[in-house]
């Protein structure tokens, strides 16, 4: 209670005062505010390795394609692990809502980092802006993330409650690339939408990529089982004290 409480007196004052700071470099080359962004989540890994306890490991690093596009299905449980896709990844393209582009401040950060914005209005949109989000960033040779129950999940939720959607292959079939499966352990730490965290090891594992030329049922099939399987292994080792 006393760290969760301290980090976050820390976190969101740090966080609303570097929002505003940042401002200047929305008009400077991109590059400028990937530094930034990188910065910024760097201060906040400080801030939940030195107050929180809270620290992660990556598994699995080999099975990142080198020096081309990829896309990365991973699990969604908590900001935790948004926060360390600019460290797991190099200039990640996430795929997100169109309709947080809006909010203010936020949003132009978003847009100024050329994040995936999916119009879910209906399929047709849907579906374009899935292929040329695909295609911007595999052209720019950046690792796309996406997160295929398209929301947050707490440790209950079953893939009945929150299904994994055929977007990610349609993704997929748009821009040819491979799907890297990514499992992890955070919502045992940092549930969704907690105020109390807790200190421990945060897994981060990647599985053996999906490569293309599946039909969606069946590359979804073996995307699913593959994170579902392997973040139950890493919940389990965690609360073995394992981790």
């Amino acid at each position: 209670m006393i760290r969760s409480l301290i980090f976050n007196i820390l976190y969101y004052p740090i966080t609303a005062i570097l929002c505003f700071a940042y401002l200047p470099f929305l008009i400077l080359p991109r590059k400028w505010l990937l530094i930034m962004v990188e910065l910024y989540v760097k201060i906040v890994y400080v801030l939940e390795k030195y107050v929180l306890g809270l620290d992660f490991e990556i598994r699995g690093a080999e099975y990142l394609p080198k020096d081309e596009a990829f896309i990365v299905a991973a699990k969604h449980f908590s900001s935790y692990e948004t926060l360390k896709l600019h460290i797991l990844f190099k200039d990640p393209a996430i795929v997100i809502k169109k309709e947080l582009f809006s909010i203010p401040i936020w949003g132009w950060y978003a847009k100024k980092m050329r994040l995936i914005g999916i119009d879910r209005s209906n399929r047709d949109t849907a579906l374009k802006s899935v292929t040329q989000g695909a295609q911007m960033a595999a052209d720019m040779k950046r690792p796309i993330v996406i997160f295929p129950q398209g929301t947050r999940v707490s440790l209950d939720h079953t893939v009945k409650d929150k299904p994994y959607k055929a977007g990610i292959m349609r993704m997929q079939n748009a821009s040819g690339l491979k799907i890297v499966p990514l499992a992890m352990n955070t919502g045992v730490f940092w549930p969704r939408n907690a105020f109390i965290k807790k200190g421990g090891k945060v897994i981060f594992e990647f599985m053996p990529a999906v490569e293309c030329g599946l039909s969606t049922q069946e590359g979804l099939a073996i995307i699913q089982e593959a994170v579902e399987r392997k973040t139950a292994a890493l919940i389990a080792e965690t609360s073995n004290g394992d981790s």
